[in-house]
């Protein structure tokens, strides 16, 4: 493939990624104008406009969101095929990866993660976009180097990695008028309850573990994030069942009590996903290798016998 052709490709890659000339222009290191006029070329070449504008943002045509699978893979050989014989150097990186995770993840492991980043590829960004039930399709597609969370079933073509395990505990706020140190079940029945829930569903596993039981909660308030699940916990009167090391993190600070909660809740296990197109990128076993060794500095411990996925049968996805 002619150098012309190549740059091109990796252009018609931006764009199609980032769904914007100005995003793709900076995306390439290219000016505004430069990356417009290419857009031109590749409108005239393809015969289709594959960027058209939709109110105040432009969208992908039908032609353009075929070819974006198609494209991000193209860009990914061709990237691996020049850098084949050249020693692979975190230090000389210039590459943005996107991750799909949770503020969970980000609170656990992020300060640690842009720890070994910043030291070791300063030439990295990092673009994390929370995580949702399209995330299999955002691997297969390339627009996702990574997604990080519990998931039910999956493409058998995705590879995956336990990246670290947590268990469940109750939290309140430290001058709860009724709850102290222990939480009984019928206590824990009668209190309003938060929920966290990234996709705004109702019920969870805790609910499921009830039911169970012949038992119910009242989630007074359900919330899509972790962090604001626990400061609307700090100055209210519910109870909060919610990951530990998140938890233990944010009590200090927000003055909040952890308990443990007064029923047997299984741990869990987040897992690290990827498509296997990358098993022969040095650069994303860097990142993979790093994110662990962010796991073993901050959350290192393990928890018995974790739930690696959801039960058969639940149709909802959950990401911690």
């Amino acid at each position: 493939m002619e150098s012309s052709s190549l740059a091109l490709l990796a252009t018609l890659d931006a764009l199609l990624q980032e769904v914007s000339v100005t995003r793709a222009a900076r995306r390439l290191g290219l000016s505004t104008p430069a990356t417009s006029h290419a857009l031109a070329r590749i409108r005239a070449r393809l015969g289709d406009p594959l960027l058209v504008r939709a109110g105040r943002q432009m969208v992908l045509t039908p032609r353009a969101e075929a070819l974006r699978p198609k494209v991000r893979s193209a860009v990914e050989h061709a990237a691996q095929a020049l850098e084949l014989d050249r020693p692979f150097a975190a230090a000389e990186l210039q590459r943005t990866f996107v991750i799909h995770a949770s503020d969970y993840v980000l609170t656990v492991l992020g300060v640690e993660l842009d720890r070994i980043v910043h030291a070791e590829a300063p030439g990295v960004a990092l673009r994390f976009i929370a995580n949702s039930t399209d995330d299999p399709a955002a691997l297969r597609d390339g627009a996702a180097d990574l997604s990080i969370g519990i998931y039910g079933e999956l493409p058998p073509e995705l590879k995956t990695r336990l990246l670290l395990t947590d268990r469940f505990v109750c939290v309140v706020r430290a001058a709860h008028p009724t709850v102290k140190k222990r939480l009984a079940l019928d206590q824990f029945l009668a209190l309003e309850h938060i929920q966290v829930a990234p996709r705004g569903r109702p019920g969870g596993y805790v609910d499921d573990v009830l039911a169970e039981r012949g038992e119910a909660r009242r989630v007074a308030r359900a919330v899509p994030f972790f962090l604001a699940a626990l400061r609307l916990t700090a100055v209210t009167d519910y109870v909060l069942t919610i990951s530990e090391r998140v938890a233990r993190i944010m009590a200090p600070s927000l003055d909040l009590r952890v308990i443990d909660p007064p029923l047997a809740l299984r741990p869990y296990a987040l897992k690290l996903v990827w498509h296997p197109r990358f098993d022969g990128d040095p650069a994303h076993g860097w990142l993979r290798d790093a994110l662990q060794r962010a796991v073993e500095a901050t959350a290192g411990d393990a928890h018995p016998d974790p739930q690696l996925r959801l039960p058969p049968g639940r149709r909802r996805s959950r990401s911690k």
